[in-house]
């Protein structure tokens, strides 16, 4: 019985163990800094250019809709598309930025899935029009 119960015992130790995962808690500077390294390389992916359309939301609740034209070491500039406007914005200073264009692999796979798509479902009408035969 005792072995039994040390067992079950030494089995659950082994187990929370095994689970345990390190947890950091980062300050809210340092979760910033690390958000504005994200931002920073998405605007980096998305590039710049008239084609390099972004909607961003700033800390201070401002909305700007363009284009990135330029990107630099601590911020990036968005041009209104409109208005021509063209406002800098540091990378800490973003709250949420999306992005509005597709990247040429991104649009290969999209053709593809939909010709894909478009060749499904003319075989499953082709097989309801000739009843299965």
């Amino acid at each position: 019985m005792l072995k039994k119960i040390l067992c079950l015992a030494l089995m659950g130790l082994l187990i929370n163990v095994a689970g345990a995962v390190p947890v950091r808690a980062a300050s809210k500077e340092e979760k910033q800094a690390q958000f504005a390294g994200q931002v920073k390389a998405g605007i980096a992916k998305l590039g710049t250019g008239a084609e390099a359309r972004v909607e961003v939301r700033l800390r201070d609740k401002t909305k700007l809709k363009g284009y990135v034209s330029e990107a630099a070491g601590e911020h990036f500039v968005v041009t209104d598309s409109k208005t021509g406007a063209a406002t800098a914005v540091a990378y800490s200073q973003v709250k949420q930025v999306r992005g509005h264009n597709l990247s040429t692999g991104a649009r290969i796979a999209v053709g593809f899935a939909l010709a894909v798509g478009l060749l499904i479902a003319v075989a499953v009408i082709a097989v309801l029009i000739t009843g299965g035969q």
